[in-house]
């Protein structure tokens, strides 16, 4: 049996967003959103399991993939200690949890936003706006002056958000992801 590797390369762009101006958070009506706690951490992880798990993100960053992943995944995040909870929320909406996002503190005052994830279901509806509005609240809150994220290129959607709230890109990435085969 021949395992054979070969490299695939995924677009990404890195873009940033000032905090000094930023819009008033207006949430969906019939939701809520959840700050951090321990609590939620299966809910976070359930939340970017149904958000990631069909799409391309999943292939570029594995643990998007499974449940036990995801909870892997936000273990890692929220014991880091530069995790900011004040720029970690929930969103819960009236089927229960539909959005989440993790925020970290990076040097120079930056905030660095993680895994904005929204089910499928609830896209398109002004969960996601609200939950990036209320991390970069949150790291204004924490005296960061900038924020950053990444956002897969074919992610269309996601970049009309950020473009929208203000994010410009600053910098194009290529993530190499192996692809691995058996003969």
């Amino acid at each position: 049996m021949m395992v054979t590797t070969a490299i695939s390369y995924f677009k990404r762009y890195k873009m940033e967003v000032d905090l000094h101006d930023l819009p008033t958070l207006v949430l969906p009506s019939d939701f809520q959103l959840l700050p951090w706690s321990e609590e939620v951490l299966t809910a976070h992880a359930e939340v970017l399991n149904d958000s990631f798990h069909q799409e391309i993100d999943a292939v570029i960053f594995p643990s998007l993939s499974s449940p036990n992943g995801c909870v892997t995944l936000m273990n890692v995040v929220s014991r880091r200690v530069n995790f900011l909870p004040g720029a970690t929320w929930l969103a819960v909406g009236p089927a229960g949890p539909c959005g989440a996002i993790q925020g970290l503190h990076e040097r120079g005052g930056v905030g660095a936003i993680q895994n904005v994830g929204v089910t499928p279901a609830w896209r398109g509806r002004g969960v996601g706006e609200a939950l990036v509005l209320q991390t970069l609240h949150g790291f204004r809150r924490a005296g960061l002056g900038r924020a950053l994220l990444e956002v897969t290129a074919r992610n269309e959607g996601a970049q009309r958000l950020y473009r929208r709230l203000g994010f410009r890109r600053f910098k194009t990435l290529y993530k190499a992801v192996p692809d691995t085969h058996e003969m």
